[in-house]
């Protein structure tokens, strides 16, 4: 063996190490061979941990030189991988295995990513602008940092697009981020939290496919795609390192970079979490201010990395083009039933519609469903380990997460209880005020993923140490475990047959209607009703420009000029607000003089060509009506009815 050096350091590990003496100090050495390699002896501390001193031994006779071959652990982590990946086609089966279904409940955002997807590989292919697209809600376009435009995702999907189409991205995207997160979970407990593999699984797994995660992949998978969120943990926390500020800080703020381009709202999230877990933990443990020097130095370079390369985007972002401030008002209001907290998803094996009914604002919002049996072991596990400090300061973070997802006002069991919450006071903060008040629920799950790493650890200590109970203990903790985790685990996410895209619009006849700078108008118009020309769309790899669409952009409000807040999709014009009405109610509208002149203008103004209509719910009075504004009759081509305008537009 090579000559040994020894080198002390502080890490991160939240957990301390099992099979030791002290449950807050643990001592682990690591040895690294080769050509000028020298081993290193590094004292890893709990951040709860206490430094005590360690009574020296009798040296009667020399130690035996201790056994620093590697362990074989890689079996272990290809276990645990593979659990993840089973669960993930086992969440997604349903739409892997009906390649023509979409997720039932969400049909909308998932058009709405196929086509994010699709401006994704066309930014690669054409190079075209990629915080603005001129192909929804033409002629206004849609402001693609405003929206999740998932560009961390869609430009290195683009091969996986071209090749399968949108559709199939949507799928691969989906089931790669539940993959995705579940692992970097593992292998940062693994690897800077805990030692033992079983824990990091534990904790990982529910990070990975907690309840919310499940609810979320129903059409939301830039918000599932978490897999960043542990790797700007593990380099936050590495900012203590001394001698190393500028590295770590870069180190920090590539991460920071790329979650921004893949959804800034879980972004928000984990620097809020992270903000309130190292001012407790500050609190609680005063000697980490002698580490305060290398953080704040690393901070600032990753601020101002980070700062630097988004400072643009997010310029455009709140100053660009159909830039939006806040979300709309019935959006801030979307607060978490109090009643939810121990409420079983209806994903999930404890669960159903019928239990979740009433508690959350819609199928894919079920942020914080952790049911009783869970809520009531997290708090088993907080009182247990409430001498170590990094369990109180997840608890704090986990208890603010829970007020603020209340909403401004107290729900119960579906009901308003007149009880303002503390998230009332933060209805008008900037950029907060971007946040939906529900999903910090959301966060609350890695807090509870890492309690139950943190317990299993402590559990797997207890009982090295207790020989003549270990099988009772070990019992008990998995017996626990089950109770509180087997209820809540993931079904598969029910799948719906979407309508078949018209042959007018994959044969590519629609090109020719449409020139240069026009439009294919669908009907009724796209929105957040109807978002399947989104898919269409996509599936033209966005050649084909639509009118309006389902997107996020400012509202417009002539009686308030100074509203800037968000619209699920354009302002309202007479002509879409006439389609909008037919397609709720299917009644036929009284047709005016006046509606038939304000239709050759929308149509002048969204810059259509040609105007069709699929097979749909009142699809007849649809034609009806259309055919009545504009005096032109419909020709069936391609599965659509088809209204040639361009005499009328051009």
């Amino acid at each position: 063996m090579l000559g040994e050096a020894a080198l002390v350091m502080t890490t991160p590990n939240l957990g301390g190490s099992p099979g030791i003496d002290t449950e807050d100090q643990a001592l682990e050495t690591v040895t690294t061979s080769g050509d000028g390699a020298k081993p290193l002896k590094i004292i890893v501390k709990a951040l709860g941990g206490r430094q005590q001193q360690v009574p020296e031994r009798p040296r009667a006779q020399a130690a035996p030189e201790p056994d620093t071959r590697p362990r074989r652990r890689w079996p272990q982590d290809v276990a645990a991988v593979s659990t993840f990946v089973v669960l993930a086609f086992w969440v997604t089966a349903r739409i892997w295995r009906h390649p023509s279904h979409g997720v039932r409940d969400n049909r909308m955002d998932q058009a709405f990513f196929e086509w994010m997807l699709a401006h994704g590989a066309r930014v690669v292919t054409d190079f075209s602008y990629p915080f603005v697209s001129k192909q929804m809600n033409v002629p206004d376009g849609v402001n693609m940092m405003a929206n999740t435009s998932v560009l961390g995702i869609s430009l290195p999907m683009t091969p996986v697009t071209l090749l399968f189409g949108p559709h199939v991205s949507f799928n691969v995207f989906l089931t790669g981020a539940l993959i995705a997160t579940a692992v970097s979970w593992y292998f940062v407990l693994s690897r800077f939290i805990v030692r033992s593999r079983v824990a990091a699984w534990i904790g990982a797994v529910f990070c990975g496919f907690a309840p919310s995660m499940v609810s979320h992949a129903t059409g939301h998978p830039n918000i599932v795609s978490q897999f960043l969120v542990p790797v700007i943990i593990w380099r936050t926390f590495a900012l203590r390192e001394h001698g190393r500020w500028l590295r770590n800080g870069l180190l920090l703020a590539l991460p920071i970079v790329w979650q921004a381009f893949i959804n800034l709202e879980i972004l928000l999230l984990t620097a809020v979490g992270l903000g309130l877990f190292l001012g407790t933990l500050v609190l609680l443990r005063p000697e980490l201010r002698k580490d305060l020097r290398p953080f704040v130095a690393g901070l600032v370079v990753a601020a101002a990395v980070a700062g630097t390369l988004l400072a643009y985007p997010i310029y455009v972002q709140f100053f660009g083009p159909q830039a939006y401030h806040g979300l709309p008002p019935d959006i801030r209001r979307y607060g978490a039933d109090l009643a939810s907290f121990v409420a079983f998803s209806r994903e999930s094996i404890g669960g159903s519609p019928r239990s979740a009914a009433g508690l959350a604002q819609n199928p894919t919002e079920e942020n914080a469903f952790f049911g009783w049996s869970l809520v009531i072991l997290t708090g088993a596990i907080v009182l247990w380990l409430r001498r170590t400090p990094a369990v109180l300061a997840l608890a704090v973070v986990g208890l603010v997460f829970a007020v603020f997802s209340l909403g401004p006002e107290i729900r119960f069991d579906g009901q308003k209880t007149g009880i303002p919450s503390a998230w009332r006071l933060m209805l008008n903060v900037p950029v907060l005020n971007s946040a939906v008040p529900t999903r910090w629920a959301l966060a609350i799950a890695p807090v509870v993923g890492l309690l139950l790493a943190l317990a299993w650890e402590q559990t797997r200590s207890l009982a090295r140490r207790n020989p003549n109970v270990s099988g009772q203990i070990r019992f008990a903790t998995a017996a626990g475990l089950a109770m509180a985790l087997v209820p809540i685990a993931p079904t598969a996410l029910p799948s719906v047959k979407l309508p078949k895209t018209p042959d007018f619009i994959t044969a590519g006849t629609w090109k020719q209607y449409v020139g240069e700078g026009e439009t294919v108008c669908p009907l009724p118009m796209p929105s957040l009703a109807y978002s399947d020309p989104l898919r269409w769309s996509a599936q033209t790899g966005l050649d084909m420009p639509i009118p309006r669409g389902y997107f996020l952009g400012p509202r417009r409000d002539p009686k308030k000029p100074n509203d800037r807040t968000a619209l699920f999709t354009a302002p309202a014009r007479p002509t879409s607000t006439v389609f909008a009405s037919i397609q709720r109610s299917g009644q036929i509208p009284i047709v005016t003089q006046g509606l038939r002149a304000q239709a050759r203008e929308d149509l002048r103004y969204w810059r259509s060509a040609v105007v069709i209509l699929a097979p749909q719910k009142h699809s007849e009075v649809h034609r009806r009506t259309m055919t009545e504004l504009i005096g032109i009759q419909p020709t069936w081509i391609g599965g659509v009815w088809v209204w040639d305008v361009r005499p009328l537009v051009r």
